[in-house]
């Protein structure tokens, strides 16, 4: 589709998701996450973050279900797979509060596990001498393809399914295509073969088809993907090397979990939020560009005015009070890491000293 935000939402809708229902999903995420359970009439419901962690405190997420809750959204940040073996477990744990609307939630039998795997793209995790990727985890998955990440189509994006038992996947497929262009029963070039205009509208669809340029951007970046992952893995690695011992570092690779590497993000243990900004502006002066991924959901005013306070996610904004996020992209070099540790830790060292 053109983003992993029309996939998420049209996910929702395939599952009849909306007025009265509540969807659960992290405080610490980016809007996408949560704006699409606004657009489709359902209630967000936000779970705050374990203490120093970027995923959702998992005894959170099981006192959160209540029989309204139709879907999690977890959220894979970083390119690192959220916990969905303990996702899992709660869901089915709760399979006697799930009060399905439709025949599709109650073949589903429990709380739908959407994954917003954004970032994941290429990670997987690896059980003995089986890999399982992301994509196959979660019952649908959504990737983003933004010009950003680490596939790009310069904007789009994906959703994968597992099979369900009862549900044709052919059936499933068809009715996301005619979800993403107007509910139309032919696409615009299958209507210009000869003598083969003729179409119908079978539903009021949307219009958040991949365009065939975009498509054909993602099939040369497909043909590359295994080394642009191996670039950012020798990446992620160096920084490791250079910074591991004096900060705390988002864990992308260990023995089961391998990550897509997407973000490389970093926390100044101890510091605050004026701190953190602080050592970003003294980056920028040496023209190193940094970010901060991510300000918890209840800081910003849409979903202030939706009641949310960002007090009641104390975990979440400790984690974002220190965090910034260092460059990381395929054409980075050796020299160039270097140069952003050094100019990390000369920032830190010099803010300090002005400090005390």
């Amino acid at each position: 589709m053109n983003s992993a935000t029309s996939c998420l939402e049209l996910c929702l809708r395939f599952f009849s998701i909306g007025h009265g229902d509540e969807v659960i999903t992290s405080a610490y995420t980016y809007s996408a996450s949560c704006s699409v359970i606004c657009h489709v009439g359902a209630t967000p419901v936000l779970v705050d973050t374990a203490e120093n962690s970027f995923e959702m405190d998992y005894n959170s997420l099981l006192k959160a279900i209540t029989s309204k809750t139709k879907a999690i959204i977890p959220v894979d940040i970083g390119g690192r797979l959220c916990n969905y073996e303990k996702i899992f477990q709660i869901v089915n744990i709760k399979k006697n509060v799930f009060s399905p609307n439709n025949s599709i939630q109650a073949l589903l039998g429990r709380v739908l596990v959407l994954a917003d795997a954004a970032h994941s793209f290429g990670a997987f995790i690896k059980k003995k001498e089986n890999l399982i990727v992301s994509g196959s985890i979660a019952d649908f998955t959504v990737f983003s393809f933004h010009a950003v990440k680490n596939l790009t189509t310069a904007e789009g994006g994906a959703l994968t399914w597992k099979s369900l038992e009862g549900l044709d996947d052919e059936e499933v497929y068809n009715k996301f295509m005619l979800m993403s262009l107007h509910g139309q029963s032919k696409d615009a070039f299958s209507k210009l073969k000869l003598s083969s205009w003729e179409y119908d509208i079978k539903l009021l669809g949307y219009k958040c088809n991949m365009t065939d340029i975009s498509a054909s951007i993602g099939l040369a970046q497909l043909q590359r993907y295994k080394n642009i992952l191996k670039k950012r893995k020798n990446i992620i690695n160096l920084y490791n090397k250079l910074l591991s011992k004096e900060f705390t570092l988002l864990n992308h690779f260990d023995s089961e979990s391998h990550s897509s590497g997407h973000l490389f993000c970093v926390r100044l243990d101890g510091k605050d939020e004026d701190f953190r900004n602080l050592v970003i502006e003294e980056m920028g002066k040496n023209n190193i560009a940094t970010n901060v991924h991510y300000k918890p959901l209840p800081m910003h005013t849409a979903y202030k005015n939706l009641g949310f306070k960002i007090k009641d996610f104390p975990n979440a904004y400790n984690v974002y009070k220190n965090e910034i996020t260092l460059p990381l992209y395929n054409t980075l070099e050796e020299e160039d890491v270097v140069f952003v540790v050094e100019t990390l830790k000369k920032s830190v060292k010099s803010l300090n000293r002005r400090r005390n």
